[in-house]
């Protein structure tokens, strides 16, 4: 079977490089897990229901807020679910891990004196208990979650509150990100270098991307 050839980045035209978290940096697995199993058991062991019950409960209000900041807010899903979301987070940090490669991506990237910050939908706690399992927040210099700019990176007003908040040059920056939504915003306000994301999840196989350049996953580019 003929291998694809390996994605090279012309570091030359790159200053900063922002980079997704979940799905990218981090095993979407977690995030699958967490959502599609953890969720549900609690909710049903809570309402008394068959975990496939509630799944087929929960299903339709998460789908109604795709792409919304209130999906990925963790305020909004305790209220909404009624249960300690970071706690239960907590309880399950041992499933969250790095994507292979990628803290190693990250100190190469920072060894060529580029900027590198984590852009990331991801609410505030957590973002906190992902970091205190990894220590991830010590790679980068900078981080920014949605909630800060009050908008989601499917949003223009999520790119146009991060030039404000952490100047960049749409020109010479470089976006890797898994959500293909998110790249759209992004090329669509001017990032000029973008690069998908085809493993988020390292249990899934690799997803078919024709739309951008495309890497499995990070391990790619060390």
């Amino acid at each position: 079977m003929a291998q694809t050839a390996k994605y090279v980045v012309n570091w030359q035209q790159i200053d900063t490089v922002l980079v997704d978290m979940d799905g990218t940096l981090l095993d979407l697995a977690f995030d699958n897990f967490f959502w599609l199993e953890v969720v549900p058991r609690r909710y049903a062991l809570m309402h008394g229901l068959g975990p496939d019950v509630a799944r087929r409960q929960l299903a339709p209000r998460f789908d109604a807020l795709v792409g919304t900041l209130s999906w990925y807010c963790l305020d909004h899903w305790t209220r909404d679910l009624g249960m300690d979301l970071k706690a239960l987070k907590r309880e399950h940090r041992e499933h969250i891990r790095f994507l292979p490669g990628a803290p190693e991506f990250l100190q190469a990237v920072r060894r060529r004196g580029k900027r590198v910050c984590i852009v990331t939908n991801a609410h505030r706690d957590t973002f906190e208990v992902k970091a205190e399992h990894t220590g991830i927040d010590r790679l980068v210099d900078g981080v920014v979650c949605s909630h800060d700019l009050a908008a989601p990176k499917e949003s223009a007003a999520f790119w146009q509150g991060l030039e404000r908040h952490e100047p960049f040059d749409r020109g010479r920056t470089l976006l890797i990100e898994d959500s293909l939504a998110v790249l759209d915003a992004a090329s669509a306000y001017g990032v000029r270098h973008t690069l998908a994301i085809r493993r988020p999840d390292s249990r899934l196989p690799a997803r078919t991307i024709a739309s951008y350049a495309a890497i499995d996953g990070v391990a790619d580019l060390v």
